[in-house]
């Protein structure tokens, strides 16, 4: 195996460890767009979605609490994916309550088996009916090309997300809220500018993987040659895997871990490859993305419109994560505009970036009560 600090190949190793609106007003489109006569009938037929092989065995990084109902569901996003979840119920609510409800995914790279699936249970347990999901291509949801990462198509998921938790007889859709974790916090910000049923964000030990894409880890590499280097090589091996049939795959963490690994690749190995966190559907804890998947990563800005978030966000950094400027970039752009009052920025003195997967420094009792405040 090449050695972590390979120079040109350095950006597409790293990148895919998993670190890890504007409105439209229908009424003025021209007569060339306008619904054809048969919209009806088309819109009348029911969306059948895809099967999926989901287990039943609970099979989590983490131990299932006797405080909540636990049950697998489906929903579909706009681009007809089928998504698997879980969903968190706490225990001896009244049958006719409508709860606030919580959509949860990342990290990126991870499933809902893991980070998400503990951070919604959690929220279960203090009184939110939770959902955690695998993204599309990932884990147990539908796409048939596998570890794929699309920022348009993830940012979709968590809308998808909110839709079916507004059309659940026990969630009231006026209280629905999101948690992003790592690549996904900066998601989760993209989605709440996006869309305006998402009443409170988390956005947790973040990445801005639009931008670690574009511009390398430290944006060592934020320059038009290395980015055209980096489009180049990967464009090349798009043809090679359109020659050969397949996707070659960026590797996951890295394994066996080199002695002079910078420090937060050292945290990931400990996460996704040992046994705290690893599972045998994450993307991370095994062969890793499709390499390719970089491309749209390079070229999807995503907090173009987060000054515009009218709703409250809760950033959560850790004091010594790596990721950390990531998660300041973003409050700084959230706090640029009109909207800033209600946006917060936490940091949690002595954590790294995995501490705020799994262990006691994640501030729950602060993430419970932004979402009581806001969720009601």
């Amino acid at each position: 195996m090449k050695r972590f600090y390979t120079k040109k190949t350095t950006l597409l190793s790293v990148l895919l460890l998993g670190a890890l609106s504007v409105g439209a007003n229908f009424a003025s489109l021209p007569a060339a767009c306008a619904a054809p006569e048969n919209a009806q009938a088309q819109a009348a037929t029911p969306f059948q979605e895809e099967k999926l092989h989901m287990t039943n065995k609970w099979d989590k990084v983490f131990p299932e609490s006797r405080h909540v109902l636990h049950e697998k569901v489906t929903f579909h996003n706009r681009y007809g994916i089928t998504l698997a979840a879980d969903v968190y119920k706490p225990k001896g609510v009244a049958k006719d309550a409508k709860l606030a409800a919580i959509a949860v995914s990342g990290p990126f790279g991870a499933v809902k088996e893991q980070s998400s699936g503990l951070y919604a249970q959690t929220m279960a347990e203090r009184g939110f009916l939770t959902l955690a999901f695998d993204p599309s291509f990932t884990g147990e949801s539908g796409g048939n090309v596998r570890d794929v990462a699309s920022l348009d198509i993830n940012t979709e998921d968590f809308s998808a997300a909110v839709d079916y938790l507004s059309n659940r007889a026990d969630v009231n859709p006026e209280r629905i809220g999101i948690i992003g974790i790592c690549g996904w916090g900066g998601i989760a910000i993209n989605d709440a500018a996006m869309d305006t049923r998402v009443k409170a964000t988390v956005a947790t030990t973040m990445y801005d993987m639009h931008r670690v894409s574009a511009n390398g880890y430290f944006d060592a590499n934020d320059n038009e040659e290395a980015r055209y280097a980096a489009k180049k090589a990967l464009n090349d091996q798009r043809t090679l895997d359109y020659k050969d049939g397949t996707y070659k795959k960026a590797g996951g963490v890295i394994d066996p871990l080199p002695e002079d690994a910078p420090q937060f690749v050292k945290d990931y190995h400990a996460y996704y490859k040992e046994k705290r966190g690893y599972h045998a559907r994450s993307v991370n804890s095994n062969n890793g993305w499709n390499q390719t998947s970089v491309l749209s990563l390079i070229n999807t800005p995503i907090l173009a419109y987060a000054d515009e978030i009218r709703t409250p966000v809760l950033v959560i950094h850790g004091e010594k994560a790596h990721s950390r400027y990531f998660g300041e970039a973003a409050y700084k752009k959230l706090t640029s505009g009109k909207y800033a009052a209600n946006k917060e920025l936490l940091i949690v003195p002595g954590a790294n970036h995995t501490d705020l997967y799994d262990s006691d420094k994640i501030p729950f009792d602060k993430i419970t009560a932004f979402f009581k405040a806001n969720l009601k």
